[in-house]
């Protein structure tokens, strides 16, 4: 009897002909939620693009479900933690549009230094108005790119074609990969005030959500131009409605919105504005390429066989399971940690194997705490199978040491980040089935890192600063859930980490760091 397949969104007929062989083909329409929820049940594999939204309820009414394909880059519509639970492998096609969307980029900057959009709308409308319309050349302009990954790099190779100066921030890109590339890595601050044009090319999430916004866009000459086809919501909309309001920005273009689909806005009045419908991967070839990629992969799990780009599956050998697999969900916890701790541009990523794990084949740790270092630092999707491609890709050394011995644990996973700063070390292990993050830096302590909110400060032990920092979290109407100190010795450096059920509003983290002998004050989500 064949698999049973729902594809929805409109995928690709090439990739659809794939799956004939080895399945029936629902193709359909995009499904509201709980439509889905409906008809789920039937399917062992549903096929996707952006469109449609796989809830936690869905996947529970999924009973025969094995895998949901994602046709294209982005994974926001699928609930990758329920797929998990349900053990539903999740899969996508992180490489099909890449070029699509670079071009895109680059489509979008050129329409904005031309006013290509107002002038085609004018012209139609029977008025010439050419002096009105006054562009200007991309040669000799300087390109900011936030984050080079895929696209944003593919986005740098076409801007030199146009002999601009490119300038990029992206923290996990080595020094040499950003030499190769010929673009110059600087801080997030100076991209903003040395960019004649901005490209964004970034993930949204807790770290970049509103990455720019009211201060950030102030930096900004008032003659650049910002360009986003990467994510809604990395731009403050509201800031960026005042500033084209107050003629603070030579102009944006947006592709991507916070809601979608979008018909209505603020922005679609203005001339400076271009907007398009989220059209970034909207090419034939790469609905094709992302179409085909996941269909092949869907085949491949009903012949039995692993899917090539899977998202939640780490494998682990039925041998070796009960040894390593509880340490994968440590693996990706150290990996977010020592990542959002780093300064600096990142080098060199030594991890260091200790006790019982040492014995075996920790392959599949190492790309797991790879996965959670690069999750969230490009628009690309990182899992166990790209993850080592991506870190040689960004020019990151990657060190394995393996110690039999453990002093103070049965098992200890270590992972350090050297960047142009220095290093940053953090260690896990697990006890009683959960993670435990017990090392930060020179710091000893016991954190259960239980997917809430963790502030970490850097400060010389003395009298009264606790306090201090818990009336100021008090004030901000943040709850303390339990606190964590390290000190080296009596008045000399510790760190202070606070487990809070809320986020700290800025504000509060900076009256924190403006606490006489506080050094830094960092906001983690775990």
């Amino acid at each position: 009897m064949k698999f049973k397949v729902l594809a929805l969104d409109h995928i690709s007929e090439e990739g659809i002909s794939i799956l004939r062989k080895y399945a029936q083909i629902d193709n359909k329409p995009p499904m509201k939620p709980e439509e889905l929820v409906k008809v789920i049940g039937d399917y062992d594999a549903l096929l996707v693009r952006s469109q449609t939204k796989v809830t936690a309820d869905a996947i529970k009414a999924g009973k025969k479900l094995q895998i949901i394909a994602r046709a294209g880059v982005g994974i926001d519509n699928v609930d990758v933690e329920a797929a998990t639970r349900a053990g539903v492998t999740v899969v996508n096609a992180p490489t099909g549009n890449t070029i699509s969307a670079a071009e895109h980029s680059v489509a979008l900057m050129l329409a904005l230094a031309r006013y290509i959009p107002p002038a085609n709308t004018s012209l139609k409308a029977g008025q010439w108005r050419r002096n009105e319309f006054v562009g200007t050349e991309l040669r000799g302009k300087t390109l900011g790119l936030i984050g080079l990954g895929n696209v944003g790099s593919a986005v740098a190779r076409r801007a030199q074609g146009f002999e601009m100066k490119v300038i990029g921030y992206d923290p996990l890109v080595s020094a040499d990969f950003a030499k190769k590339l010929n673009v110059e890595i600087v801080p997030f601050e100076q991209v903003l005030k040395d960019a004649d044009f901005i490209s964004l090319h970034i993930p949204l999430n807790e770290k970049t959500k509103n990455i720019i916004g009211a201060k950030q866009l102030a930096m900004l000459k008032p003659t650049a131009r910002i360009i986003n086809c990467a994510r809604g919501g990395l731009i403050d909309e509201e800031a960026l409605l005042q500033a084209l309001k107050e003629k603070k920005i030579g102009g944006i273009a947006i592709d991507v919105f916070t809601k979608e689909p979008c018909t209505e806005s603020p922005f679609f009045g203005f001339e400076n504005v271009i907007v398009t419908p989220h059209l970034g991967a909207s090419t034939a070839e790469a609905q094709v390429t992302a179409a085909r990629d996941v269909a092949e992969q869907i085949a491949d799990v009903f012949q039995g066989k692993a899917a090539r780009y899977a998202l939640n599956a780490p494998f682990i050998a039925d041998e070796t399971m009960s040894v390593l697999g509880p340490f994968v969900d440590t693996a990706i916890t150290v990996g977010k940690l020592v990542y959002r701790l780093a300064e600096g541009q990142a080098d060199t990523i030594r991890i260091n194997y200790e006790g019982e794990i040492a014995n075996y084949d920790t392959s599949a740790l190492k790309l797991t705490v790879l996965r959670g270092l690069l999750e969230g630092t490009g628009e690309e999707h990182i899992n166990l199978v790209n993850a080592a491609m991506f870190a040689a890709q960004r020019g990151l050394k990657i060190a394995e040491e393996k110690n039999a011995a453990c002093q103070n644990y049965a098992s200890l996973i270590t992972v350090a980040i050297t960047t142009s700063t220095g290093t940053t070390t953090v260690a896990g292990t697990v006890m009683h089935g959960q993670t435990h993050i017990v090392r930060v830096n020179d710091y000893w302590l016991d954190i259960v890192p239980s997917g809430g909110y963790f502030l970490f400060s850097d400060h010389r032990d003395r009298p009264g600063l606790i306090g201090a920092v818990g009336k100021i979290t008090g004030d901000a109407d943040v709850n303390i859930s339990s606190m964590h100190l390290g000190r080296l010795e009596s008045r000399g450096p510790a760190l202070l980490v606070l487990a809070l059920d809320e986020p700290l509003p800025e504000e509060s983290i900076k009256k924190i760091l403006a606490l006489k002998d506080v050094h830094s004050a960092k906001l983690v989500k775990l």
